[in-house]
């Protein structure tokens, strides 16, 4: 008896997407839930340093200094100065420290040439802690 052959077609076989795309969705489901940052901050390693015992006196932040631009001029700490003023106080004060404050109060009528010409000074002394607000 002889045995026959399947015949094979040479049709094209279609491949279905479905189930790989859903396999795909579930892992890229799976890795979403389950993936976890590391805590950078939980494994630092420092240590503060312990304080001075030498240093006796107690060190105060320094005050903000605070220049008001006006329509007509210039004021520092509450005080009328002229810009020749504004540039000699803020030199002399940054010739103590650097690191002070400095918070540049604008009038709403006041001209924008003369906040440049503040923050200029300011650049110029090495004031680097500005902060520019709008008075009314």
């Amino acid at each position: 008896m002889r045995r026959k052959r399947k015949q094979c077609d040479d049709a094209e076989m279609d491949v279905s997407m479905t189930p790989m795309i859903d396999v795909v969705f579930q892992l890229l489901i799976y890795f979403l839930v389950t993936f976890t940052t590391p805590d950078v901050l939980a494994h630092l390693d420092f240590s503060r340093p312990a304080p001075d015992e030498t240093q006796t006196e107690q060190r105060t932040p320094p005050k903000m200094i605070r220049v008001n631009i006006y329509e007509d001029g210039f004021s520092l700490n509450g005080r009328a100065v002229t810009r020749n003023e504004v540039h000699s106080i803020l030199k002399r004060l940054a010739s103590f420290s650097r690191s002070q404050s400095v918070l540049i109060a604008c009038a709403a009528g006041s001209a924008h040439a003369k906040l440049v010409d503040v923050l200029d000074i300011c650049a110029e002394c090495g004031l680097t802690k500005l902060s520019v607000v709008s008075a009314e």
